[in-house]
């Protein structure tokens, strides 16, 4: 179970959205759960915690994950352009609970961004090498730090920047058909990348 013997404030989960939190909550009773805003807007990076994962949907760069696609990087880069190597114990424990899942998750790197990835940019951080794009993961200053991310948009499938301030992208009827898709996909990628967290072992994060 996500945690075990983990000390009450060393272990946390990060989940930028209500919708990705309240999945971890359900599928992590006891976790600390930190709802840390889009970009860690209602977060303070470098106090989370010594151990954190960062759970939730990722927007894909390579044109051949498909929506869905679970990401386990081994690495992530800052937005000011630094590497950020995710704890091997808390990926591998990751990678466990995947693959007790039947799922093979990529572990390519992840980018984090400033702001949402799309057109040609998407294709040019895919050629050197990332699979997929958040907000959050490569802001956090904790010791040990993993994630764990489903694929959501795609090249083929984007996310408009209208999505940056959800309530007021709803009250724009050009939305609306970009909204009913993310009521039917974004729930069930954000309860699988809960399901990941909550089957890892991570007895060993002190």
């Amino acid at each position: 179970m996500a945690g075990e013997n983990a000390g009450a404030n060393a272990f946390a989960v990060i989940a930028a959205t209500p919708l990705e939190a309240n999945a971890v909550r359900r599928a992590c009773p006891g976790v600390r759960v930190i709802e840390s805003g889009v970009g860690l807007a209602r977060a303070n990076p470098g106090d989370l915690g010594e151990c954190v994962v960062s759970c939730g949907l990722a927007g894909g760069l390579r044109a051949d994950l498909a929506g869905g696609t679970l990401l386990i990087p081994r690495e992530v880069r800052r937005p000011n352009g630094e590497t950020l190597q995710c704890d091997a114990e808390l990926v591998d424990a990751l990678l466990e609970s995947a693959r007790r899942l039947r799922i093979e998750p990529v572990t390519d790197p992840l980018l984090t961004a400033e702001r949402i990835v799309n057109g040609a940019e998407r294709a040019q951080w895919a050629a050197r090498g990332y699979a997929g794009v958040d907000m959050e993961t490569g802001l956090v200053a904790a010791p040990r730090v993993a994630a764990v991310r489903v694929i959501l948009d795609t090249p083929q499938r984007e996310l408009s920047n209208a999505w940056l301030d959800p309530a007021r992208a709803l009250r724009d009827p050009r939305n609306w058909p970009q909204a009913l898709w993310l009521a039917r996909a974004a729930p069930s990628a954000a309860r699988l990348a809960a399901r990941v967290v909550a089957g890892a072992n991570f007895g060993a994060a002190r």
